[in-house]
Formats: structure tokens, sequence, C-alpha cells
């Protein structure tokens, strides 16, 4: 555990907290060494069968640090932070950012990252690149345009705006708004539902989902029909589970 970011696993599911509140968990080198690490350990364990990723204090985070923007860490580190969202990504388990008042830029990025986005009814993401004379190096020109199409991304982008949590819903780009109250509640009971289901079941749709990704329909199909084992690892166990209960 780092002091830049803090991990529990509880009842299958690991809590990744950003730990810097006093900037509003801004992001820097050695949030995201954290973060390397912890998204490593969880990639070896077993008792891990989904993963929330969530801030500490007032928002989930303003975005990368311009402290460590102004240091050169923009282009010295920028490789090595992609290299871990991308790790964060390819995690076998599925992923939630718990997103709450703010997500700008690098803080979208790393949201990005997972596989869903739950956010409270207050809160507002942009990516506000062009803002500081800045162009995307984690991977927002990818994963921003794949949630809400090559145009809504065009003009986020373009215009650096505000988005709401009700645009964000309607346009793709978040999955679930709450309450801000019941934000961490609602979004850790969806991941102990989560848990509960086959991790091998997840591991399985999240690899096809990402090796055919931009492929034309028929060659997706023929992607899933001869990589996909239908019966997982843990198949005849949860069905017997169930006979005998019926």
């Amino acid at each position: 555990m780092s002091e830049n970011l803090v991990v529990s696993v509880e009842e299958g599911v690991a809590t990744l907290t950003l730990n810097r509140p006093e900037t509003m968990n801004a992001l820097n080198h050695a949030l995201f060494q954290a973060l390397e690490a912890a998204v490593a350990d969880i990639g070896k364990r077993e008792d891990v069968a989904c993963v929330i990723l969530c801030g500490e204090g007032k928002a989930f985070s303003s975005g990368h640090d311009l402290k460590d923007i102004e240091a050169g860490g923009e282009t010295e580190h920028s490789q090595y932070e992609a290299t871990v969202l991308e790790a964060l990504a390819s995690l076998c388990v599925p992923t939630i950012a718990q997103v709450h008042r703010y997500c700008f830029t690098g803080a979208l990025e790393l949201a990005l990252a997972c596989d869903l986005i739950f956010v409270d009814d207050n809160t507002v993401l942009a990516d506000t690149h062009s803002q500081w004379g800045l162009s995307p190096v984690w991977g927002m020109t990818q994963r921003l345009p794949r949630r809400v199409g090559a145009a809504r991304a065009k003009d986020m982008m373009f215009s650096a705006r505000r988005v709401g949590a009700e645009e964000a819903l309607r346009i793709g780009l978040v999955d679930r708004v709450f309450p801000v109250a019941d934000l961490a509640a609602q979004t850790r009971a969806y991941a102990l539902a989560v848990a509960k289901n086959s991790r091998h079941s997840h591991q399985v749709c999240k690899s096809i989902i990402e090796a055919t990704d931009g492929l034309r329909l028929h060659e997706g199909l023929d992607y899933e029909y001869t990589n996909s084992p239908g019966a997982c690892s843990d198949m005849k166990e949860r069905v017997a589970a169930f006979t005998k209960k019926a």
C-alpha cells in the first residue's frame, strides 16, 4: 500500500482509492507507480473478482497534476503511464470507475481504462487538453471515440467544455448515475453482484471483446466461435449447485 493509493480487498472486490485529497487526487508519477503495483498484484490474485477505482475526498480526480506537467512529466513519463493504463484496461476481472464531482482530462483517461464508469449526479467530466496546449498521451483519442463516437469526442476535445452527469449518461460516456449519497453503496452492491458470477466467464468475455475490437461482424463472430470455450472451468460446479437447490 502507498500513501498515494489505498488498496483494500473484501468479499472478492478490490477497492483502489486515489489518496491525494489535498490536490483533489491530481495524478502524478508516484501515484502511477502505486497503481502499477496494485494492478500487477490483482492480476495474480484468485480472491479478487471485481475492482472499484475511486477517489478520496472532494473529487475523483482533477486530472494530471499541473506541477508534474510543468516539471516535464508529460513527456518524461507518458509512455510509462500509458502502459499502466493498458495494464488496468487488460485486467482479467471487471473494473468500475466510481467517479464523483470532478473527472478532468488525465482522470478521464484513467476512468476510460476501466470497463464501466459510475458517477453521482453532481459529477462533471471534461477533456481539457486543448485548454492547456496539450495533446493526449494516455489514450484519450482512442478510448473516448469508442465510448461516445468520433463527433462527440471531437466536440469534447475541441471545446474543453464540461459535461454534466445527465448528458454523460445520454451520450454513453458513463454507465450509471446515482444520487451523491448513494454512489459508493450502489457501486459496491453492483461489484458484489459481479463478483458472485464466474471469474472465468468474465475473463473470456473481456479477452474476446478486446481482441475483436474494430473487426467486421463476420470476423468477430468467427473469432468468438473459435476462441470461446463455451463451458468455463466452473460451469459444472455452478450448475450442480443450482440444480441441488432446485
